[in-house]
């Protein structure tokens, strides 16, 4: 899931939880506590752009490593090749220093490698981590709106009773 697509959710549920109405007497309608919603939402998208900075400092770093490595490696083999030119024993030194810089050049890849994977776990574990807490945020206003259901129903059940009581007084007193 792209940053952009996991923004764009965010911004629909705060949405609906911002606009959210309480209707009384409605078991359709819900009512939650908008400001924890909210600001639980708000740590969310506070959170994630964090842990996505984060992912990509890991891979803009192995990119870097990754360069440098490689114009280290091409450095080392153009002065290796200039310097195999004047010595009597060029052939020697130019198999030398090719093998030098291949092994440089394997170093710096295979660290690459690492990194790459690194990145990649960490990113996909930031991933994780913030679709779990938009779950939590949804598993709890579910619950909320469950809650205001029960509660809604219990109080029409009183009002019921209530309207009630007084027509069964008044037939007890005759």
């Amino acid at each position: 899931m792209e940053e952009k697509d996991v923004q764009r959710l965010l911004d629909m549920l705060y949405g609906m939880i911002d606009e959210a109405k309480g209707a009384a007497f409605s078991s359709e309608k819900c009512v939650i506590n908008r400001d924890e919603a909210l600001d639980l939402l708000d740590e969310i998208r506070g959170k994630l752009p964090l842990e996505m900075k984060k992912a990509k400092e890991l891979i803009a770093a192995r990119n870097d490593y990754v360069a440098g490595a490689k114009s280290e490696a091409e450095k080392i083999l153009k002065q290796a090749e200039l310097d195999a030119r004047t010595i009597v024993s060029e052939s020697e030194i130019i198999q030398q220093s090719r093998r030098k810089a291949g092994e440089i050049i394997r170093r710096a890849e295979e660290r690459s490698r690492e990194l790459y994977h690194v990145a990649n776990a960490y990113t996909e574990d930031a991933l994780k981590r913030t679709e779990e807490a938009i779950q939590a945020a949804l598993d709890e206003a579910r619950q909320a709106r469950e809650q205001f259901r029960a509660t809604s129903q219990e109080q029409m059940r009183a009002s019921r009773e209530a309207q009630n009581k007084p027509a069964e007084d008044a037939t007890d007193a005759q």
